[in-house]
């Protein structure tokens, strides 16, 4: 993707930025409707009867599931404000194992599932005058779009080093400090833009277009500037026209689409999501 300098490009969303952590806060306020898509889960059956030494367990089939599965299980229930602490009974980040051997991991947080980003640009499309040009915003947190990476080095063995190892040792350490430390360098010199100050977030912006979206395996050959691998999907963007927003908060569980009432219907009405409408001012932290 290609970096776009012009931090003044998220003007008019700034105009729009909701108070704290309400919808209209993380996706922007004055749109006809609201969406809230939750991030699908990766359920895996185990074979339990076996153990490896570390007692993991074999795994027999992996699986997407919805929160309403899980809910089922755990007598809970789904609803346009569900956390996953209540759909989920846990009230940390652990996986959640069943009787019959299936275990699900809570949804991801900041990371809006590619194969689920490509249907919906179906209805994105079909929204905007402007499928071909977009903006994406990638929070510049992520280590990896920093420059802040660390390395850390340590010795498994039963025996202390002796003097030898120790030298050879700390001459590995220097080498692959430097070179880690100049990797770093360039990334912070690759993606040295403006950045939109979303409020709360430091967003580094790029150009993209619906039909990049659309193909689910986008990420794996997509670079954010001339040299840096992008492992993350946005968490904002919008199409010039600025028709609508979609946001994937990097500490929620879901991703909102803000537009016009005909886009967030269709959102709802597509089988392929487990999707809500919510309000602006609804709080789903």
């Amino acid at each position: 993707m290609d970096l776009n300098r012009d931090a003044g490009r998220g003007t008019w969303l700034l105009a729009r930025a909701g108070d704290g952590d309400g919808v209209g806060g993380i996706a922007g306020t004055g749109f006809a409707a609201y969406a809230r898509i939750l991030h699908p889960l990766t359920a895996v059956l185990e074979d339990r009867s076996i153990a490896d030494e570390y007692w993991d367990h074999p795994v027999l089939d992996e699986v997407r599931w919805r929160w309403a599965d899980v809910a089922a299980r755990t007598g809970s229930a789904v609803s346009p404000s569900v956390t996953w602490a209540a759909a989920s009974g846990r009230d940390d980040e652990s996986d959640v194992p069943f009787p019959d051997g299936w275990r699900v991991s809570p949804p991801e947080e900041g990371w809006f599932d590619p194969v689920v980003l490509a249907a919906l640009t179906e209805h994105l499309g079909r929204a905007t005058s402007t499928p071909d040009d977009l903006v994406a915003g990638f929070w510049d947190g992520q280590s990896d779009l920093s420059g802040g990476s660390t390395m850390a080095f340590g010795w498994q063995s039963a025996d202390t080093p002796s003097a030898e190892e120790r030298v050879e040792l700390r001459e590995y350490m220097a080498d692959r400090t430097a070179e880690h430390r100049r990797a770093q360098d360039a990334i912070t010199s690759a993606l040295s833009v403006p950045r939109f100050g979303w409020p709360g977030r430091d967003l580094i912006l790029a150009a993209t277009d619906l039909p990049t979206l659309a193909d689910p395996t986008w990420l794996e050959h997509t670079r954010l500037g001339p040299v840096v691998p992008l492992q993350h999907t946005p968490q904002l963007f919008w199409p010039e026209d600025h028709a609508w927003v979609m946001a994937s908060e990097i500490d929620w569980d879901s991703t909102i689409v803000a537009g016009p009432r005909s886009l967030v219907d269709a959102v709802l009405a597509d089988e392929r999501f487990e999707a809500f409408e919510v309000a602006e001012d609804s709080s789903l932290s």
